[in-house]
């Protein structure tokens, strides 16, 4: 990951970190959308983000998608992996941001958003720890306090879940039902 604040900074944001939104073409999914039949699309989604948010949710936290875009993959994506939070067809991705917040009872400074463009980075600079993917537009890394090293679509859930889990001290016991 490249960190664009000191470490002992971006640890204590990290530390603060109780509910995770993100949005999902070009981050859950690599970016690309195949149009099938007449009103829907085919996306496809990495596994290993699928399982951080698993381990995430495990460790007692939450989760939301913020997306402009509507799709009955994501529909289905987020209800198998129990994301609480889910905004499709979001042309305001403030609105439905400060709505989610008050559901979930969070400040912003309690919220990771990873983002890939520039309809991402009000949210990015709103929250308490900013993630850009390694693809994203040069804008969204900008504004991003850390960018992965994994592109969209590609295990950059996976490094932001894990690095957000590690700096909460949460990572160890979850591995423990996998490593012992």
């Amino acid at each position: 990951m490249t960190i664009s604040l000191n470490t002992h900074e971006i640890d204590r944001r990290a530390q603060a970190i109780k509910l995770l939104l993100m949005d999902c073409d070009g981050v859950l999914t690599d970016g690309r959308i195949t149009l099938i039949g007449d009103d829907d699309e085919q996306k496809s989604f990495h596994t290993r983000d699928g399982h951080a948010l698993v381990l995430w949710h495990r460790a007692g936290l939450r989760s939301g998608i913020i997306s402009g875009n509507k799709s009955s993959a994501v529909e289905r994506r987020a209800r198998n992996l129990k994301i609480e939070f889910v905004r499709q067809g979001s042309l305001n991705k403030i609105e439905a941001f400060d709505e989610i917040l008050k559901l979930a009872h969070v400040e912003a400074r309690e919220v990771a958003y990873i983002g890939d463009d520039v309809v991402d980075v009000p949210l990015i600079r709103q929250s308490g720890l900013g993630i850009a993917v390694a693809d994203a537009v040069e804008e969204a890394r900008a504004f991003a306090h850390l960018t992965t090293d994994a592109r969209g679509g590609f295990g950059a859930v996976r490094e932001s879940v894990e690095f957000l889990l590690k700096a909460q001290g949460r990572w160890t016991g979850l591995m423990r039902r996998y490593t012992e």
